[in-house]
C-alpha cells in the first residue's frame, strides 16, 4: 500500500518548482524559501491541508518542543491578528502586507534600540553620580587631613 497519494507527490513537485523560482515563501514569516527540503516539508503540508493521503508529521522530541517554546513566547509580546491573515488571500494585499510587516519589524526594534540607549544612559548617569560622590569625598578628607596638619603646625609654634 502506497504511503503518499498521487496528489501529494504533484504538490511537493509544485512546490519544489515554485522553491527553484523563487516564489516560495515560508508560511509564517513570509520569507523565500531556498531550502529544498523546506519546500518538500511545505509540499506535503499544502497537501494536508487539501486531504491528500500523506501520513502525519514526524512527532518532535521534548527539547525540541521546548527550544520552540521558548521561542515563541518571545515573539507572543507582538501578537498577531488572525482576521488580517484571512484578508489577505489576493495577491495585491499580500505585497501591501509584506510591507506592513516590515515596517512593524522597524518599529519594534526601533524600540529596542531605544530601551537599550536608555538603559545604557541610566547606567552612565549611575556612574557619574558615583563617581561625584567619591570625589567628593575625597577632598573633603584632604581638607581635613590639610586643616589638622595647619592646626598641629600653629599649636607647635605657639606652644
Amino acid at each position: 500500500m502506497a504511503r503518499y497519494s498521487k496528489k501529494s507527490g504533484e504538490m511537493v513537485e509544485s512546490a519544489m518548482h515554485r522553491e527553484k523560482k523563487g516564489t516560495l515563501r515560508s508560511g509564517r514569516s513570509g520569507k523565500k524559501v531556498t531550502n529544498p527540503k523546506q519546500a518538500i516539508a511545505i509540499g506535503l503540508s499544502e497537501a494536508r491541508e487539501k486531504g491528500a493521503k500523506v501520513p502525519p508529521p514526524p512527532k518532535r522530541s521534548a527539547a525540541a518542543k521546548k527550544s520552540t517554546s521558548t521561542r515563541s513566547t518571545a515573539k507572543k509580546a507582538a501578537p498577531k491578528k488572525a482576521v488580517a491573515k484571512k484578508a489577505m488571500s489576493t495577491r495585491g494585499t499580500t505585497k501591501k502586507a509584506t510591507a506592513k510587516r516590515a515596517t512593524t519589524k522597524r518599529s519594534t526594534a526601533k524600540k529596542a534600540t531605544a530601551k537599550r540607549s536608555t538603559a545604557k544612559h541610566a547606567t552612565t548617569a549611575k556612574r557619574a553620580s558615583t563617581r561625584k560622590v567619591t570625589g567628593t569625598a575625597k577632598r573633603s578628607t584632604a581638607k581635613r587631613a590639610t586643616a589638622k596638619r595647619s592646626t598641629r603646625k600653629t599649636a607647635a609654634h605657639h606652644g
